[in-house]
């Protein structure tokens, strides 16, 4: 009974660690908003946030890994918070007049992009291994997502109402959600401290005169597993982002939009995140009984056939989409052409594919899980290199919605992934 409380405790501490992460990362896609009007910044450069926050993960990836390894995973978090709380206290300073600006910012983003990494590289073995891998993993990562997806939700919502006006956005504007998160921080810090967390038993290295010859880079799944995380990320991110900054472009824009002011933006960008919770909820309750595989293969398929929908749709053809405006705590419903609605659908199908691919990806690696995992989360710097890509495309061509056939090409390759490269080639090479 006792080893069941400290699981349990285990699993509580490393959910919650889930919905911190997505509170905190998804500051980055409103405060584009804010970036590009307040330094007067082009698509490209707007993504800063995104790209110092995301970059970060390529530089932190394996040292996370090392540092599960060497010091384990409560010491790990703890050290990750400390980093966090000073990444989002440098934003916060971004914003002051005597000594704020761009490079600030993006220092701020980077150093938080370090913290999010870190917890990642804790949270998501953590929580395989405390489900026994396999379904019953992957359940448990998806049951971590609803509450990443909550988070994320109500980050849009709190950023949209903190922006008001976007012409006029400045980075103080944010000021309340960055010490929302500076708060959760502390908090979560002080509560992992006295929290009894049983660490899984790590491989005990026997040192050999020879060096081992195998690593995780030597199970082709995990390497095909990683390049689907690098290109998901342009999924889960990009879909949203973009949708935000085509919703309160204005229409006389070198990039053209609707003109919707930001906050029932951010509460309409809110929805797909509630889609995610949603989906998050679906896949935790069949994550047991319905294979990893099955759910990314049928999920790509739909995010292509819900983009493609959603670029060549005319946009003359609206529909009326919820949102909740808090302030007076009443829901709104605002028209946008059905390419909006079809975009907030694909968050039910991104909300299964970072857990199911990692389940895959990690699948029989036996003593590399642990440095697989800091590996794994070193491509999640996609995340920078397809919105760049993206930003890059709108610039180029002038629309946000020809952009996304970068979304495209990455959810055609998580249906390869799915079909075809997530096979064990390599079950000859000893893990234990």
């Amino acid at each position: 009974m006792s080893q069941k409380q400290k699981q349990w405790g285990a699993i509580i501490v490393m959910i919650a660690l889930f919905a911190m992460i997505a509170f905190v990362t998804n500051l980055c896609t409103p405060m584009a908003v804010i970036v590009k009007n307040q330094f007067g910044a082009s698509n490209v450069l707007a993504q800063i946030g995104n790209y110092g926050n995301f970059i970060a993960y390529l530089l932190m990836g394996i040292p996370s890994g090392i540092l599960l390894k060497r010091i384990g995973y409560k010491k790990t978090a703890l050290l990750a918070l400390l980093v966090g709380i000073v990444g989002i206290f440098v934003q916060y300073m971004s914003g002051w007049e005597s000594i704020g600006g761009f490079g600030l910012y993006l220092v701020g983003a980077f150093v938080a992009g370090c913290c999010m990494c870190m917890l990642n590289t804790v949270v998501n073995p953590m929580l395989n291994i405390l489900g026994g891998g396999g379904k019953k993993g992957n359940q448990l990562i998806q049951t971590g997502g609803v509450f990443n997806s909550s988070a994320a939700v109500a980050c849009y919502i709190l950023m949209g109402a903190l922006i008001g006006e976007a012409s006029k956005a400045k980075i103080s504007d944010a000021t309340p959600a960055l010490f929302i998160a500076l708060g959760i921080f502390i908090v979560a810090f002080v509560v992992i401290l006295f929290t009894r967390i049983e660490e899984p038993e790590q491989q005990v290295e026997v040192k050999s005169a020879e060096k081992d010859k195998y690593s995780a880079f030597s199970f082709r799944h995990f390497k095909l597993g990683i390049l689907a995380i690098f290109l998901y990320m342009g999924v889960e991110v990009g879909v949203p982002n973009f949708m935000q900054q085509y919703l309160v472009a204005a229409p006389t824009d070198a990039t053209p939009g609707l003109g919707i002011g930001a906050g029932t933006a951010g509460c309409i960008v809110a929805v797909y995140w509630f889609m995610m919770l949603i989906g998050r909820f679906v896949g935790a309750s069949i994550g047991g009984k319905v294979s990893s595989r099955l759910m990314i293969t049928t999920v790509s398929i739909t995010t292509l056939v819900l983009v493609a929908f959603g670029m060549f749709t005319p946009q003359n053809i609206l529909v009326s989409v919820p949102g909740v405006d808090w302030a007076n705590v009443e829901m709104i419903w605002q028209e946008v052409p059905v390419s909006i609605f079809a975009f907030l659908l694909v968050g039910l199908c991104t909300s299964v594919m970072w857990g199911a691919i990692f389940n895959l990806a990690v699948e029989g690696l036996g003593k590399y899980t642990s440095i697989a995992s800091g590996a794994f989360m070193t491509m999640v710097f996609g995340c920078a290199v397809m919105q760049a890509i993206q930003a890059w495309v709108a610039d180029l061509t002038g629309s946000y919605l020809v952009s996304y056939v970068v979304v495209l090409f990455c959810a055609a390759y998580i249906l390869f992934y799915a079909l075809v490269g997530f096979k064990n080639v390599n079950k000859d090479i000893p893990v234990e």
